[in-house]
């Protein structure tokens, strides 16, 4: 069998809308620093520092 199964691998909780997401391929270099499951949420994050107060 090749590969690993993707229930062993890592998961974090997304700090903007709470979803569970699991490591990727392309995040194994800088996993430590992924805090969003996606762009939106990177982008969402950005903007509400960006209005509040």
């Amino acid at each position: 069998m090749k590969g690993v199964k993707k229930s062993d691998l890592p998961s974090k909780v997304c700090i903007v809308c709470g979803f569970t997401f699991t490591w990727r391929k392309k995040w194994k270099d800088n996993w430590d620093n992924v805090k969003y499951c996606s762009k939106r949420c990177t982008n969402s994050k950005k903007q509400q520092k960006d209005t509040a107060p």
